[in-house]
């Protein structure tokens, strides 16, 4: 089971994860929680109804990461001059991307409890055992973590993947893609249990 996510009975998934691979998920995982932001107003909001209809950004984000992980809805407004692709883009996003960020806030977050519950055992190493709905929270977190390094990573075809394999050791990007590999690994493999 060592790095593979298996079924459980009842549903859901587990993989046996050492001591090193805990802490590197959890890390990209808190990253990746502060890449995102705390919310619209970065404190709870009071009044809940308030938050629910509260106006996301209209504009794209600056950064790369979030582009990729909040990328518009109709296209690249800036790659094509049509301002009606760029007034429904706004609009969509002003409508929408409260909402995607508080669910990869929530994704991730499921993630780091999850590993902060582990007990390690004698030899440094865990069962993470996960629900059904954990799962697919878990597979969505691991989309944005691979999502986010692709984009430090300039990868953005199946061609870029495949010169990563062949980075030399010494290539200073040679950690970020072992992580990438590690998690697609992950990913896929509880693609294939929630699906079996």
């Amino acid at each position: 089971m060592a790095g593979m996510f298996e079924p459980v009975p009842g549903g859901g998934a587990a993989v046996a994860l050492d001591e090193v691979e805990v802490s590197i998920l959890r890390s990209l995982a808190v990253q990746l929680l502060e890449l995102i932001g705390p919310g619209p107003g970065g404190e709870q909001d009071p009044d809940p109804l308030a938050e629910l209809f509260a106006d996301g950004p209209s504009e794209p984000p600056s950064d790369p990461v979030l582009q990729r992980l909040f990328p518009d809805a109709y296209g690249d407004p800036e790659a094509v001059p049509d301002d009606q692709l760029k007034a429904y883009s706004a609009e969509f996003r002003r409508f929408t991307e409260n909402d995607l960020r508080a669910g990869k806030r929530d994704n991730a977050l499921v993630v780091v409890r999850g590993l902060d519950a582990l007990s390690l055992d004698g030899e440094g190493g865990a069962v993470l055992k996960l629900t059904p709905d954990e799962s697919k929270q878990w597979l969505g977190a691991l989309n944005d973590l691979r999502l986010a390094i692709a984009s430090r990573l300039d990868v953005i075809s199946e061609e870029d993947t495949d010169l990563l394999y062949r980075l030399p050791d010494s290539d200073p990007r040679k950690p970020m893609v072992m992580a990438y590999l590690w998690l697609g690994g992950l990913q896929e493999t509880l693609v294939e249990t929630l699906m079996g």
